[in-house]
Formats: C-alpha cells, structure tokens, sequence
C-alpha cells in the first residue's frame, strides 16, 4: 500500500482536534511517519517522549519526557500543594510521590496541562507507547477522560502484532483513530535502496522476504551490498546476522518438536495439518498450536509464518540432513506431481536421467496451469539434472521462455546468455537472441547489436528469419518511430512466416501489420486484421497482447464501441489470469482502464490503473505505460496533483527506455494535465511535442491518442489562434475520412473555444451545442460533461447566466454519475462564480494565488460567511476535508483564523493597490 493515504487520514483527524494511534510490528516505520506528521503542526506545542523496553519499570518516566521543556514556568503557575505533588513526581523536589498523594497529583497533572493548553493547542507526541511506565500511562489516561474542550490531541505509536486487537489507546484524548501501518509497496522499498544499485528483480526479492517492512529490507539491502558476488534470483537471501539472531530468538523459544513440524511446513508450498500428519508429524496440531500462541504462525487452515523472514531463518538455519529429511518426508506425502518433483530435486541432488524427466513432466503441468514462474523453475532444474547433453538446451530454452511469461525477465536473460555461450546450432542460439530481446519490454533501443547478430545466425532459413523480422517491426515501433517501416517489416515476417509454415508467428506479424496500417490511416488495415482474425488460433498467441483478439479490442475503440471493447478484455484478462504471461495481463488492465474511463466509471477505472502499477512494479516490466495509465485515471476521477506527477514519471520512463511508441500517449497525459491545471503554455509544450513525434511517425489516426482537441483548445490559451484553426481543419479531414464520430464531436467543442476566442460568442455557442448533443449521444459521460461545461461558460460570458447555470447542472450532474472528482471540481466553481457573482481572481496579483483548487473555493465561501457544514454540502465534500483544507489555507497564507482568511480576501495589500 502506499502510505500517503495514511498520512492524509492522520492529518485530517488531527487537524478536526482527535487524535491518532499508529499500530504495526518493529521496523515498519511508526517513528518515522510519526515524525512526518509532527513537522507539519507548527502552529502546535509538542511534548514528545520517546520510550524502552528496559526503562518501562520506572515511575513517572513518561511523564518527566513530556514535561521536560515546560520549564518551572508551568509549575509555578500551579497552587503550592499542587506544585508540589508535581515537582516530586517530576524528580524536581525532595520526596517523593506518595500513595495518599496519588490523587492530588492527577488534579496537579491535569491543572498543569489546562494551563498548557490555554497558551495554544497541544500536541502529545508518544513512540512506542507500549513501553510507557504505568503511572504515566494512568495520568495520561485520567486527563484524556476530562479533556473534552481542550485543545489537546496526541499522536502515538503503538507496537503491535498480527491478530492483536485494534482498541484505540486510554491515553489518547478522543476522539482516538487507529491506523495500522501499511507494508511498504516494491517501488517505495526500491527507492529506499536506491543507493545501492540493486537489479529490479532482486529488489522484488527484499520486498517479499521483508513483507514490506522498511527495517528489514534496508537490513537485507545491506547485507546484499556486502555480499560482494552476483545474485542468483532463484537463490535465498542473505540474512543478516541482526535479523537472524531476532529471528532465531523467537524460534529457539518454541520447543524442538514444534520447530521439526515447522521445518517441514517451511518446505512444503502449502502445509495444512493433514500433510503434516502425512509427513510424519502425528503431533502437527500441537506443534502449530504452540507456534501460533508464541506469534510465529497466523491461524488459519494453511500453515503460514507470521513473517516471511522465519520461514527463511528456520530453514536456512536448520541442519542439511535435516532439510533433505523434510523434502523426503513431502515427496511422499504429497499427491501433487509438481510439488512432488520439486521435493525429489531437493532429496537427489545432481544428474539423473529419472529425475530429469519428471521434473520436465513437472514443468509441462505448471505451464498447463498457468504456473509459468514454477514451470520456469521446474524446467531448469530438468536441463541441470538431465543425462543428456543434446537435450539441454531446448530444456533450457523453454525454461528461459515460460520465465518470461512469468515477468522473471532476469532469470530468462541468464539462461539466454547461457545458452549463447556454448551453443552452435542456428535454430538454438536464435531463440536464445529472441529470449534476450523479448526480456527488455520496451527498452528495445538496449539491444540494437542484437540484431545484426542473429540475422546473420539466422542466414537464409525463413523459420528463424521470420520470428526476427517481426520484432524488427517493434524496433520500427519504439526506436526508429516509423509506422510505415513497422507495416513493412510486419508484412515481410508475416510473408516469410507463411512460407515456413509457422502460423503462430504469422497471425502475429499479421496483427502487428494491421496495428501499424490503422495508426497510418491505410484502408487495408480493416482485411488485414481479418487474415489475422482467420482460422483456428493457438491459445498463447489469442491471449497475447500482440495478438488478434487484443487488437480487436482496440478496433472497438476506434468506432466508439465501449460496451463491446470492454466484453472483450473481460473475457480475455480472464483467459490470461488463468494461464497467460504477465505482459499480456499487464496491458488487459491498461486497456480496461483505458475503456472504464471512456465510459465514465471513474473510480473502476483509478483501481485497475493501480492494478497496472502494482503489476508493473513486481516485475521487470515497462513503468512508462503504467504510470501513464495512472495520470489518465486520477485526472479523470481523483486528483490532478497525483496525476500531474504520475504523467511526468511516466514520460520520464518512456524517455529511458527510448520506447517512442508510447511516449506520446504519456505526453499527452503530462499535457491533458496541465491544461486542466490551467498550465497552457505547459500544455502546449507537451502536445505540440505528441504532434511533432506522430507527424515523425507517419501517423494519420485522430482516434487512438484523442490529444488534438487538447492542444487546440491550449493553443487558444495562449493566443495562437491561428495554428488552432490549422490543427481542428487537419484533424477534421482525417476524422471525416475515416468516420471517427466521436472525433469529430471533441473537435466542434475545440472549434467553439477557437470562435469564442476570435470575439464570436453566439457562433461559439451554436457549435458548441452541436457538440453537446453530438457527445450526449455517444458513450463518453467525461466528454459530454466537459463540452456542457464549456457550454456553461460561454453562456456566461454571453451574460446570460440562468442558460449558464443550466448548462452547468447538466455537467454536474453526468459527472457526477461518473465520480470524475476533478470536472466536478471545475463545475462547482462555476456555479460558486454565479452565486458569489464575482470572476475568479488570476495573475500576481491574487491574494490566493498560493492555493490549490479546493482551499480557494473553500477560502472563498469562508469569506461569504459560510460555515464549515455549508461548505461542505455545497462542494460535495466531508467537514474533515473542509476543516483540511482551511488549515493548509492558514499556513499558506499565514494566517490564524477565519477573520485573517477574510480579511486577505476582501483587503488588498498595499503592493496590490493602484496608485
């Protein structure tokens, strides 16, 4: 997960006045998230105490940490006996607290902290409050039951385990908010080790030993950068010796026995108490017991460590004949024939001709099932074992190429270059090059001295020339730029495919061809696609993202047909779920994010976008793609700060891996973004860069990236008028050439700005409503609601303002239909310019300048005397989100108070003033 939701909760209930406990086990970073939210609350005085284990047994130590740079100001301006009682407690005076006096010090502490409170709001800062000694604990508890009305809130971490109640702290002043700490995601843990330079596969690797947990992976990271050799990605992890010995001190606290039964689970992939018994431990149910109670285990049917780091110590800690003892025992226990075979490999280590080929009807199981990472596995433990040489490299090849499917894309390029290095035969090393050159996802500019080299392995065979043809129309694609050479590269692998037979290679070349035609406009794009629809399809290449039926889906697209687009990847990123590659279930959720946005549910659409990230983030893919998919989301339905930054990381990306291919599509995301932003010169940058790069390219398609009313309407902006016009008449031939209804609509709203522009405001208008209708009758909800939106606008600069208020309720309402959280935005203020009857302010001299979108309008209802309840309701927003966004606004603008916010608002500054 990632943490900034947290700390947005956390701060928005800490500003509403409550307080928050943050839960989690050692390491998963409390105290720094802690420190995150204390920085943000200067306008606080923050009592901090950090606490041990080892000093929990003394009084008041909390409580001295709290106070102890109140200073003697605090306790003079207490009653002598109160004073007192205080300064015992504290180590400031002679005697101590006692028993009779327990009473009057918690009248003393809590007359103390009003007094505190009275000079400003309070903010109590306790880490590792477990350790809190418990007369401190009871103070803090007996003043949090009485403090209601003051303004006093604390912040604490607590440590806690899987399973441990959530029960908010007695300390805290109510009301109290938990919130458990979330693992780390592999992006945020990569850039945690940044410094240390580790592939991406083996960052996944830290992630998963680590659950997550940020003490641990830097932990591991370091003992990785110390480790001094390469890393096999299928060999364990180096543990530390710090985290061992924390490890192994839980385990060795369980008895021998429960650590034999917990051995045996370590090794089994799915240890349930019957194959325990199976295995030879009549005593499972005990054993587990007993490690459950002890917090090595979590309860549930399938036997599964706490953390992921005791599986790893035990095992690797446990002696040799006693790990061989274990897979022995699972060999026969289990009925699964790839686990079994994974146990024998284990148990018989070296060549044998048996165990070889078991091992390979292993791995042809585990590809059946869609289990390609373990058919990956299982098959080069076959080539290993195998006692026969001229076998070995087609058993390796295969297992270079299920790790591929599986995203292992380092595992596959090791076996490759493996490969190269001793064999001679063409057709072996030419699959191997085609390993290598698939495993660079769209860094394909990484390998250009590939190709000259397995052409020439190639040599005239037809076979091996047409697979390599056919990547050479992707490096058309993404290094050079050119769709025509793409087309001709496509249809020459598909031409030399059919010769040789080779129909999987040929349906492939076929849907590339066809993808290049449509982007260029050919009219023979439509019967190329339906060769390459023809006859039967081998189930690998219909699940492809390269394949007809994925094309399919983006012909759908092209004739406005969402409904259907969205059917077929349904039921395709079902099929792939169940047995496809990684890539190709990466691009059915681009593409479904891609559909569910066209179609207005927003909130789908942000969700599979994530799902792409994630995806993108646990392998070796492309992260261009994946952070486009996500700026295109959040500018639709959640946030245009977060968008903004996915879309510049994206272009970031596609810029490193040189993949031309898609850059444009993530500039048109940066550039779509910062025109919403009202960035117009940003925007045009960005999308006369996406016009430059598709004119490069040879591209004559409006409708598969749809930035052309975008820059028109940015264009307009910033003044050039002229090259807008230019831009809508070209795009328009196209659009009409082709029929691409839904362009042509998006190009009259853009056509509308352009005439407003130029001073005709009733023309405008005629043309917008045309796109109004033309867009009400399509299946873009987003679209509809922007053309009624700028149709709102022009109304109001028409002055009629009962049409503009129209207009805009139809907005609102399509959009919120569609939960687009920004156009929302974007409407609502509007309306609120109707209401207040005043234009919205821009340029130097605006006093909110320094605001973002939702604290100006916030800020600006504040100064109409609204109440926070109000405001709420009229922006379609909670109190606390109000209450945020009014604290930010005090910061920003350094004030303290309503009054100040309105006073800003109605009273220029003196610099402002003309003279």
């Amino acid at each position: 997960m990632d943490r900034k939701p947290l700390l947005a909760r956390a701060r928005d209930h800490l500003t509403a006045g409550g307080s928050v406990v943050l839960t989690g086990p050692t390491g998963i970073g409390k105290s720094t998230l802690l420190t995150t939210l204390v920085v943000e609350f200067t306008d606080h005085r923050v009592l901090r105490c950090s606490l041990s284990e080892t000093e929990r047994h003394l009084p008041f130590l909390g409580l001295i940490d709290l106070l102890a740079e109140t200073g003697d100001d605090l306790l003079e301006s207490l009653p002598k006996h109160q004073r007192a009682v205080l300064e015992s407690a504290l180590l400031r005076g002679d005697d101590p607290v006692g028993e009779r006096d327990v009473l009057g010090l918690r009248v003393a502490v809590l007359a103390a902290f009003r007094n505190l409170c009275a000079a400003g709001p309070v903010l109590l800062v306790v880490d590792d409050a477990q350790w809190l000694d418990a007369p401190s604990a009871e103070l803090l508890a007996f003043i949090a039951r009485r403090a209601g009305g003051l303004p006093l809130r604390a912040l604490a971490g607590l440590r806690t385990s899987p399973g441990d109640p959530q029960d908010p702290l007695e300390l805290c002043p109510p009301p109290a908010l938990t919130l458990p700490v979330p693992p780390m995601t592999v992006a945020e843990v990569g850039g945690l080790l940044g410094g240390l330079g580790l592939p991406r596969a083996v960052l996944a690797k830290v992630h998963r030993a680590s659950d997550g947990n940020p003490f641990f992976a830097l932990e591991l990271g370091r003992a990785l950068a110390d480790h001094g050799e390469p890393l096999d990605p299928a060999a364990p992890l180096p543990v530390p010796d710090g985290l061992r010995t924390l490890m192994l001190g839980r385990l060795f606290a369980l008895s021998s026995g429960a650590r034999h039964t917990l051995l045996i689970a370590c090794a089994a992939a799915r240890p349930t108490l019957a194959l325990l018994r199976a295995a030879g431990r009549p005593e499972a149910a005990a054993d587990i017991a007993e490690a459950l109670h002890a917090g090595i285990v979590a309860p549930g049917e399938v036997v599964r460590f706490t953390h992921p780091l005791l599986s790893a110590v035990l095992y690797a800690e446990s002696p040799e004949r006693d790990r061989l003892a274990a897979h022995a025992a699972l060999a026969d226990a289990v009925t699964d024939p790839v686990e079994r075979a994974r146990h024998l490999a284990a148990v018989a280590p070296g060549r044998d001709a048996q165990v070889a080929e078991t091992l390979s009807e292993a791995a042809t199981a585990a590809r059946r099932r869609g289990a390609r990472a373990a058919a990956a596995q299982l098959g080069l433990l076959s080539a290993e074992r195998t006692t026969k040489p001229e076998a070995e490299p087609e058993l390796r090849l295969t297992a270079a190429e299920d790790a591929l499917a599986a995203g292992e894309f380092a595992m596959a390029r090791g076996i490759a270059e493996d490969v190269l290095a001793e064999a001679a035969l063409p057709a072996e090393r030419v699959r191997a090059w085609i390993v290598l050159l698939d495993s660079c996802g769209q860094a394909l500019a990484e390998l250009d001295d590939v190709f000259p080299r397995a052409l020439a392995d190639a040599r005239d065979d037809p076979a091996l020339l047409a697979p390599l043809h056919y990547r050479l129309a992707w490096r058309a694609w993404l290094v050079k730029g050119s769709a025509p050479r793409a087309r001709q590269e496509a249809a020459t692998a598909a031409r030399l495919a059919a010769d040789a037979g080779d129909r999987n290679t040929e349906l492939l070349a076929l849907t590339s061809q066809a993808l290049a035609e449509f982007h260029i406009g050919s009219p023979e794009a439509e019967r190329t696609m339906a060769r390459a629809l023809a006859g039967p399809q081998d189930p690998a290449i219909r699940l492809g993202h390269n394949g007809p039926v994925y094309l399919r889906y983006r012909h759908h697209l092209l004739h406005d047909r969402l409904e259907e687009a969205r059917g077929e990847l349904r039921s395709l990123t079902y099929a792939v779920r169940q047995r496809g590659a990684v890539e190709s279930l990466f691009m059915c959720l681009y593409g479904s994010a891609q559909v569910e946005m066209a179609r207005g549910r927003c909130d789908r659409a942000l969700d599979l976008a994530y799902q792409c990230l994630r995806l993108a983030e646990d392998s070796e893919l492309s992260q261009g793609p994946a952070w486009c998919a996500v700026a295109f989301a959040e500018a639709a339905g959640g946030s245009l700060d977060r968008g903004l930054a996915a879309a510049e990381r994206g272009v970031g990306h596609s810029e490193d891996d040189g993949d031309l291919l898609f850059l444009p599509t993530t500039l048109h995301a940066l550039g779509h973004i910062r025109l919403l932003r009202g960035d117009a010169t940003g925007a045009v940058d960005a999308l006369r860069r996406v016009r430059r790069l598709e004119a490069a390219q040879g591209l004559a398609e409006p409708a598969l990236r749809r930035w052309h009313a975008d820059l028109a309407e940015a264009l307009t902006a910033i003044g050039a008028i002229a090259e807008a016009e230019d831009l809508i008449e070209e795009t328009r031939r196209d659009a009409v050439r082709l029929g691409r209804r839904s362009v042509l609509a998006t190009l009259d709203r853009a056509a509308a700005v352009v005439t407003a522009a130029r001073g005709d405001v009733e023309v405008a208008l005629h043309c917008m409503e045309r796109a109004v209708a033309a867009l009400t009758a399509l299946p873009y909800p987003i679209e509809e609601g922007r053309a009624r939106l700028e149709l709102g606008r022009l109304y109001l600069r028409a002055g009629n303002a009962a049409a503009a208020r129209e207009a805009l309720h139809g907005a609102r309402r399509v959009l919120l239909r569609a939960k687009a959280a920004p156009w929302i935005a974007a409407v609502t203020s509007e309306l609120d310019r109707i209401d207040l009857g005043t234009p919205p302010a821009t340029g130097d001299g605006d006093p909110l300048r320094a605001l973002s979108g939702m604290e100006r309008r916030v800020a600006t209802l504040v100064a109409e005397g609204a109440t926070n309840r109000e405001i709420a309701a009229r922006l379609f927003v909670s109190i606390k989100t109000v209450e945020a966004a009014l604290t930010r606004s005090y910061r920003k603008l350094g004030v303290r108070s309503r009054v100040g916010l309105t006073r800003i608002i109605a009273v220029p500054r003196p610099e402002d003033r003309t003279a």
